[in-house]
């Protein structure tokens, strides 16, 4: 390292490491824009489950991804993540003036007015996080940001700052334009200015409250009749909430995503299915899962005390300071009816979890069973459910796809055994 040259001024030894971090990153540089959104090495950790199979860019919170986000501002994005899943986002050369942001925080105006200000020797941090910097050049002098910038920096940040980010997302997204005529045949609840329905959305006899907050429908989504909803709220397109729904705490939908029952304060990325009645709260779920029938989650623990969660890289659950925490849900992983999971419980990719009794607070990555008993969910079977979901929606487990879950299944051997 030491031929690089690199003196940085009044960084910290993380805040360093995370810069070599970035720097031998083992990739084959091709092709590269201006702008490249970095997994920073320890918040990516911190957010696994979800970035086992993604980018930290690609985590959906308020209306859009960190990625979209970004992309008001900078056209031209590329991801820098984990060698494994960079084939996914494509490989690139690196080149002169480039900008490199640190993807686990959200934009805003004030935000990338200083990053727009960097010089060529200067460093934007964050509380010693590295936050910008402009190309891989030595002698870099860090400078403190001032504008407050948000920062997903642990799993659980993805429900708990949903609200926030998603007013955001909602001003951003609809400012200066004209949402459709909410139907007579609902009940509306607040001011109209904090309701935006996209084109071809179906919303009938149902009850929308936006005093509590903002309320977006996207394009081709469907409010099925009874529903009750409180914003915050976020429906993505052809997402949907199914017949007398109830909806309330700052929710996300991404693309796709039907619910029913009840779901207070969640986010769920896109593809995934919680059709029935059963409760949801203070959760995360990725793409591609299904929740069975009845399926519940505890979000509260009975003595009112703080919840501990499974951290993967001290490989032991530790306190989270919430008091209120549910599920947090890998990709492709499934429930049966009337399963009932505790109180910041995490999932990891490709698990089923079916039975009696509530299962164990982590349940790892392509494990099939439950409290009483569980097994390896092989890896040739992950593929065929995963094929057949995904082909509902007419679209392709590709060879890249599969190169991720296996390598996934490998990295999270240790924890079946």
């Amino acid at each position: 390292m030491s031929n690089l040259g690199i003196n940085f001024k009044n960084v910290d030894k993380t805040c360093v490491k995370r810069f070599y971090y970035i720097w031998y990153n083992p990739l084959i540089f091709v092709y590269m824009e201006n702008v490249i959104l970095f997994d920073d090495e320890q918040l990516r950790k911190n957010l696994l489950p979800f970035t086992y199979t993604r980018a930290i860019a690609d985590i959906r919170i308020g209306i859009t991804t960190i990625k979209e986000k970004w992309n008001l501002y900078y056209a031209d994005i590329n991801i820098l993540t984990e060698s494994y899943l960079q084939e996914k986002y494509g490989v690139f050369q690196q080149k002169e003036n480039t900008l490199y942001i640190n993807a686990s925080f959200i934009p805003s105006d004030a935000l990338v007015s200083e990053i727009n200000s960097l010089k060529e020797n200067e460093l934007l941090t964050d509380n010693n996080i590295i936050l910008a910097y402009k190309n891989n050049t030595s002698n870099k002098i860090a400078v403190q940001s001032h504008s407050s910038p948000l920062i997903i920096s642990q799993k659980w940040d993805i429900f708990q700052q949903n609200e926030k980010v998603m007013t955001y997302d909602f001003e951003k997204l609809t400012k200066g334009r004209k949402s459709q005529v909410l139907s007579e045949t609902n009940t509306l609840i607040g001011d109209t200015s904090k309701l935006f329905i996209e084109e071809g959305a179906y919303v009938e006899a149902s009850v929308l409250n936006t005093n509590t907050g903002v309320i977006y429908i996207g394009k081709d989504a469907e409010v099925m009749e009874g529903s009750v909803i409180r914003g915050p709220l976020a429906m993505c397109e052809h997402a949907a909430t199914k017949l007398c729904t109830k909806i309330y705490g700052a929710t996300t939908l991404g693309p796709h995503v039907k619910v029913g029952g009840e779901v207070n304060n969640s986010v769920i990325f896109g593809y995934s299915n919680k059709g029935h009645d059963g409760f949801l709260g203070n959760s995360v779920l990725g793409e591609w899962c299904n929740l069975g029938a009845d399926t519940n989650n505890s979000n509260l623990k009975n003595n009112y005390g703080e919840i501990k969660v499974w951290n993967y890289d001290s490989e032991k659950e530790e306190n989270s300071g919430l008091q209120f925490c549910g599920l947090m849900m890998g990709d492709h992983s499934k429930s049966g009816i009337n399963t009932m999971f505790n109180t910041g419980t995490v999932v990891g990719v490709c698990a089923n979890v079916f039975g009696a009794d509530f299962p164990a607070k982590h349940i790892p990555s392509y494990t099939w069973g439950g409290a009483e008993s569980t097994e390896e969910f092989k890896l040739d079977k992950a593929y065929e459910v995963a094929e057949r979901m995904m082909e509902r929606r007419k679209i392709p487990l590709t060879d890249i796809d599969r190169k991720i879950l296996k390598e996934v299944f490998n990295q999270t051997k240790k924890y079946r055994n």
